[in-house]
Formats: C-alpha cells, sequence, structure tokens
C-alpha cells in the first residue's frame, strides 16, 4: 500500500527517475544527495521501490524494535543499527552487505539537512571493505528527477576517489540550495581495511 501511495504521490508531484542500479551489479552502496529537507524521504522512496536490487537504509535498532513505528520502518527496507555493539557501524554494514545477496545499501553521506562540508565518509570504508561498487543517486529538485546511477569501484585512493564523488554531485539542485555544499575532504587516518 505505502509503494502505490509514495508512486502516486511522486508522480503527481511531476517527478520521474531516470537510470538504475548498473547491471551486473548484484550488491552495493549507493549515495544519495543533496539532503536539504525530510521531503527528500518521500521523494527518494518511490524510485527505490523501482530499482533493480531492493534497497536498504540505516537506522538505529531502537526505532525498529518499536511495535508501530518499526513496522512503517521494516515496510520501507530499514536496517537497524546497534550502536552498543562493540563492532563499528563501519564493520557492521561491511559484514550485511558481505553476508546478503542481491542488495543497495543507501547512505546520505551529508548526514544532516544543514549546510555541511564535511560529508561522512562511512559509506566509503562500507564499500571498500565489502568490496562493493558505489552507485550515485541524487534528488535533482531544478529538474524534479531522480537519477542513479552511473557508479564506481573505490581504489582506496581516498583523494582521488573523493574527487570523483564531488564531480558527480557538482550540478545538481537541491531544495534548498543554501543548505547544501559540495564535500570538503581531509585525508583521514587510515582504517583497517579487511582484505
Amino acid at each position: 500500500m505505502l509503494r502505490i501511495i509514495s508512486s502516486i504521490i511522486f508522480k503527481l508531484c511531476g517527478w520521474t527517475l531516470e537510470g538504475d542500479i548498473p547491471g551486473g551489479i548484484d550488491k552495493c552502496v549507493i549515495i544519495v544527495a543533496p539532503h536539504t529537507s525530510n521531503f527528500d524521504f518521500f521523494i527518494g522512496l518511490p524510485p527505490a521501490y523501482r530499482l533493480r536490487l531492493p534497497v536498504r537504509y540505516l537506522i538505529k535498532q531502537e526505532w525498529l524494535n518499536h511495535p508501530l513505528v518499526g513496522r512503517f520502518f521494516h515496510g520501507t527496507g530499514a536496517v537497524g543499527v546497534d550502536r552498543s555493539s562493540r563492532n563499528s557501524m563501519v564493520a557492521q554494514m561491511a559484514e550485511f552487505l558481505t553476508d546478503t545477496d542481491g542488495v543497495a545499501l543507501v547512505f546520505p553521506p551529508e548526514g544532516t539537512r544543514k549546510r555541511n562540508p564535511r560529508w561522512k565518509t562511512g559509506f566509503y570504508y562500507v564499500a571498500l571493505q565489502a568490496k562493493v561498487p558505489i552507485v550515485f543517486a541524487a534528488l535533482d529538485y531544478g529538474r524534479k528527477k531522480v537519477t542513479v546511477g552511473p557508479a564506481f569501484t573505490p581504489s582506496g585512493d581516498f583523494a582521488a576517489d573523493m574527487d570523483v564523488i564531488r564531480e558527480a554531485y557538482r550540478d545538481v539542485r537541491p531544495r534548498y540550495p543554501e543548505k547544501f555544499a559540495l564535500p570538503e575532504y581531509e585525508e583521514p587516518p587510515r582504517r583497517a581495511v579487511v582484505g
């Protein structure tokens, strides 16, 4: 029912979907930007139902434990993250992707609806550890279009890979342009990558 309702609203608002997860990819990380409004969730939901792979996204495990709210989020593809676990979130999500076939795991790298030039890089390390490609998805309010693709495989060269990511979102218009900033990165401390 939610799928039908969200698809009707998507079309009535004049939005379209362009692209898909490229063929030959059986699991991946999808990064979605810009994220400047709560409305982004409702714009992104209908296309997620139409992609070639089922889409999952992260949410605090506590939300999923609630009987009513948990049922809603389960139905939209939520995956619970246990913040009390000794394993880091990156390790938990890399393990989820490694152990699950035919799935796309979504990250909004800005991590907030406020202007944030310091995008979170967990998505990058999840893809690197799980050895899966990163697929770009953009919510372009200027063209009322959700675009999915292309994909690229992170090389481990952090700076070069982040330049590719920054370029992918250069011409995308967010709902609130004043809240969107292309990412600025500094080389982070080295993390252990499961080989």
